[in-house]
């Protein structure tokens, strides 16, 4: 080989690998259904080939991403489940990452809506078109206060009536003086799977670590559940925020991929 063809190999080599993610981000499409009248919900989809289940991400904070056509963020790109839909995707499920409905596209977003009839029939929506599309089993996955979304909304739809087939927490909002905490919520209602994932060292004061096993007791009709306790990775700044344990920083190949694993077991 000579020289001239060596420098050829090498230039399409690394070409190749820079266009990598670039490739990755084309499977992404930004979809927008209708929901309520006049409302519509804008999500960025994922669809990996054969996938063997979706799952709804439900971003925290105030959950208003604020989705742009080309599938980028105005905010939350560095939340834990923003962050890591690729991960899920690779793990051969579907993705949708919910932003705040077209109605609530400004300050507060989400905040003081996420226990609302309107938030459970924008979910119910997503839930439809996701089977519509893929004929896999739906699961509502909520991270800090995507928690209050996504456990209401199970409480709020059986499965008979289009709600979802399971149920994933990650940094459960497990005491609020502000709005209703998960405990709080008529758990006993959720009958389908529920997977409670929490690092073990969450330093936020509304996630403290000691109240999981009270959570755990409240599902009383799950057929089947289980608590992950996440040890390890990296915190940095606001413990509350999603560079510190509270957003499984350092783990998230990890954690994503023992979500998966649990999704798809049975």
């Amino acid at each position: 080989m000579t020289a001239t063809h060596r420098w050829r190999l090498l230039l399409f080599v690394l070409l190749s690998v820079a266009l990598l993610p670039l490739r990755a981000q084309t499977a992404a499409q930004v979809v927008d259904i209708p929901t309520r009248p006049g409302v519509t919900q804008r999500f960025v989809h994922l669809a990996p080939d054969k996938p063997r289940a979706a799952v709804i991400l439900l971003a925290g904070g105030h959950g208003g991403l604020r989705i742009f056509p080309n599938g980028s963020f105005g905010w939350g790109d560095g939340n834990f489940l923003v962050r890591t839909r690729e991960l899920f995707a690779q793990q051969g499920l579907v993705v949708a990452v919910v932003d705040a409905p077209s109605d609530r596209q400004s300050a507060p977003f989400l905040s003081g809506f996420r226990q609302t009839p309107e938030h459970v029939a924008d979910l119910k929506a997503v839930i439809a078109w996701l089977r519509d599309q893929t004929g896999v089993p739906v699961w509502l996955v909520g991270t800090s206060r995507g928690t209050q979304s996504a456990a209401w909304a199970a409480t709020q739809l059986p499965r008979a009536d289009g709600g979802p087939d399971g149920l994933v927490l990650t940094s459960t909002i497990l005491s609020d003086p502000r709005s209703r905490a998960v405990p709080a919520m008529p758990l006993e209602r959720v009958a389908v799977p529920v997977l409670v994932v929490h690092h073990q060292q969450d330093g936020c004061a509304l996630c403290a670590f000691a109240l999981t096993p009270g959570l755990m007791e409240k599902f009383t009709a799950a057929p089947r559940k289980e608590l992950i306790a996440v040890s390890g990775g990296i915190s940095r700044g606001d413990p509350c925020e999603a560079a510190a344990y509270h957003g499984y920083n350092g783990v998230e190949a990890d954690v994503v991929g023992r979500i998966a694993a649990w999704i798809t077991a049975h």
